[in-house]
């Protein structure tokens, strides 16, 4: 066994690396480039090496820096996580050449399997099921429209060596083939520095489920059950649960078994990921096979009991598999939510700026049987740059089957707390209720169908409406017994606190009755609508930013924060403002002017910080809707700006290469 091993990545995957090195007893070093100088996977790791400026190109995805850091610390393998240099075969190829061991497959199993060209074609030679599609090089728009339009629209336009949803789009005419084929290889060129494109059929209506294979280098391959990654949002997986709700007996097994044909057929070993879409019919089409360790690996994980990390490491220094195929058995269910820095009230665009609260709901088992896992590589205080991936930490829920995972998975998400930047953490948290979810009828259109205008908050359930508004009531007659026990005020200290009050949330007023209030209980002089009676348990005290109320059996746990009037309240993905008044408060409010918001109907603003990549359009050109203004970069994505209705360009205030934060003015419009 290895005595250190070298992680060549950085976040969350480095310090899950480093969980299971460190248990393992190995030593572990660190990578890090000037972006990550406090990062938490350098203070993780035993060493920790200097790699160069905040750029990938420049730190991570530099091989000889990587090999030099080996040199510099004897290190005797290197686990590459996911991403960067993870299916690069020159970096496994380098470090063979170096005599230090590759955590991961073979370099041959990478060259074939990390070409999506040429691995359709081993594919199907193994008796794999494919997409029809057209699987040579494409060099011009006008060629990619042409064989778009033989395949049969909608056609998917993808980079070859493409990987977390770059480089991909989606074609449904002949102008988005166009568009999408030079959106893709540019894409496509700055992440990976390879702009090959392919098209193929986009299936309709798909689930994307994948197979986890686990090899040695002894000829072992078995496969470990299904991950249902389904719910994506611009072909980046946002939730992910294994197993699939979808599946049955004999489907998993052909997928499986399928999956293990085409490892076998590349020779492979270590962990890799055969990732298939699925029709409404259950018919399954080979996708593309990860050859390194999956973001969600961790629900495989939990299902199992299986540590995957575990195994690459064991494999990668020449151990056997401990298990056979029928040693596989899946226990109960998984769900996993990634944490991305992205706002989902601007449509999901990059959120860069400081971690002024991180604080994760308590990991282990709970009382009740179910596990919390939560991966992450940040801490309160932490900086989310613009130069990496927006995903900052993958919460994980596991019960003894789907229904108790998922409520597991509500209450993990009503107590994660994350401050200092814009977040989805309300938005997985709608999913997590949404019907469509918990019935499992899942695609891959999942949030473009329900969510097609964006996300702006989960809607408020009347039921919870009402406990909400007595949450209100009780945050403020605490708040006010705290305040009454200071002392030096002038006389009178203390006037009794009101017994009607008007509540209002969301611009509706609901009147309630305190009948008595005493410590943490507050009794209402009747009971709540949904039938929880007229007690209200609350566990909280000023200051604290959680509180847990119980309404009898009912437990509710909410974020809470104090607004400039009355206080913010979220859970559940619902995000309001609840302001409890006493009557002759209520009523003075109803007179107060509302101030109006400012227009800027006019106005081209920068929905994210980002660098301005174009500029489509010129002064005085006339513009109609749905018409590409400008594209920004973030987050190693191009996003295009479409104009909302026709108008004429009066001025443009930026050019390509400005850094812009958000709400700055791109351009502005006449009137």
């Amino acid at each position: 066994m290895f005595s250190k091993i070298l992680i060549a990545n950085r976040g969350e995957i480095a310090c899950r690396v480093m969980k299971t090195a460190k248990r393992m007893g190995i030593g572990t070093v660190a990578v890090y480039s000037d972006a990550d100088v406090d990062a938490m996977h350098v203070k993780m790791a035993d060493e920790a090496v200097h790699i160069g400026p905040p750029a990938a190109a420049e730190s991570y995805l530099v091989i000889d820096k990587i090999l030099d850091a080996v040199r510099k610390t004897g290190a005797e393998a290197v686990h590459p996580g996911y991403g960067f240099l993870s299916e690069r075969a020159a970096f496994a190829e380098a470090l063979d050449a170096a005599g230090v061991a590759f955590i991961g497959p073979p370099v041959g199993a990478i060259e074939a399997m990390g070409d999506k060209i040429t691995s359709k074609k081993l594919a199907a030679e193994a008796g794999v099921s494919t997409v029809p599609g057209y699987m040579g090089l494409i060099e011009s728009p006008e060629e990619a429209a042409r064989i778009a339009g033989e395949i049969g629209y909608p056609v998917m336009i993808k980079a070859s060596a493409g990987g977390g949803g770059k480089g991909m789009r989606i074609a449904w005419n002949e102008q988005d083939a166009r568009e999408g084929f030079l959106a893709s290889k540019s894409e496509a060129a700055s992440s990976f520095g390879d702009d090959r494109i392919f098209i193929e059929k986009f299936v309709q209506q798909p689930r994307h489920i994948e197979i986890q294979v686990l090899g040695d280098k002894h000829g072992d391959i078995v496969y470990l059950g299904e991950r249902e990654c389904s719910i994506q949002r611009r072909n980046q997986k946002v939730v992910e649960e294994a197993p699939s709700p979808f599946l049955d007996a004999a489907t998993r097994k052909a997928m499986g078994e399928q999956s293990v044909a085409l490892a076998q057929a590349v020779n492979y070993c270590s962990a890799g990921t055969v990732e298939f879409i699925v029709d409404p019919d259950r018919n399954f089409y080979f996708l593309e096979m990860n050859t390194r360790l999956q973001v969600e690996h961790p629900v495989t994980e939990l299902i199992t009991g299986v540590d995957l990390v575990e195994q690459m490491i064991r494999v990668a220094a020449g151990e056997k598999l401990p298990f056979t195929q029928s040693d596989i058995k899946l226990n109960g269910w998984a769900i996993e939510n990634r944490l991305y820095a992205e706002d989902p009230y601007r449509n999901f665009l990059p959120s860069i700026g400081r971690l002024t609260r991180y604080q994760p709901p308590q990991e282990g088992t709970r009382p009740d049987g179910t596990i919390v896992r939560n991966d992450t590589g940040v801490e309160e205080g932490s900086e989310i740059s613009m130069f990496y991936d927006p995903m900052i930490a993958k919460l994980c829920a596991w019960g003894p089957d789907r229904a108790a995972a998922t409520e597991t998975m509500r209450s993990a998400l009503d107590s994660f707390e994350v401050e200092g930047i814009g977040h989805n953490l309300p938005f997985v948290a709608a999913v997590m209720d949404h019907p469509r979810f918990i019935s499992g009828r899942l695609s891959t259109a999942f949030i473009a169908e329900e969510f097609p205008e964006g996300f702006s908050g989960a809607a408020l359930p009347e039921d919870a409406r009402e406990l909400l508004a007595r949450i209100a009531v009780g945050l403020a007659l605490k708040t006010k017994a705290r305040m009454d026990k200071i002392s030096g005020q002038l006389r009178p200290l203390a006037r009794p606190a009101p017994t009607s009050w008007e509540v209002a949330i969301d611009g509706v007023s609901a009147p309630l009755r305190v009948a008595s209030s005493e410590g943490d209980t507050v009794r209402f002089e009747a009971a709540a609508a949904s039938g929880v009676g007229d007690e209200l348990s609350l566990d909280w005290r000023p200051g604290l930013s959680i509180a847990v109320a119980r309404f009898g059996n009912k437990q509710m746990t909410v974020k809470v924060d104090q607004a400039l009037e009355g206080w913010r309240l979220r859970w559940r993905g619902v995000d309001l403002i609840a302001i409890p008044r006493s009557e002759r408060s209520a009523q003075l409010a109803k007179l107060m002017p509302v101030k109006a918001a400012p227009d800027t109907s006019k106005l081209l603003l920068c929905p994210m910080p980002g660098l301005v990549v174009r500029i489509e359009v010129e002064v005085g050109q006339r513009v109609e809707e749905g018409q590409p203004l400008a594209t920004v970069e973030a987050m190693k994505m191009e996003n295009t700006l479409r104009a909302e209705r026709a108008g004429v360009v009066k001025s443009i205030k930026a050019a390509p290469g400005d850094s812009l934060a958000v709400d700055e003015v791109i351009m502005e419009f006449e009137g």
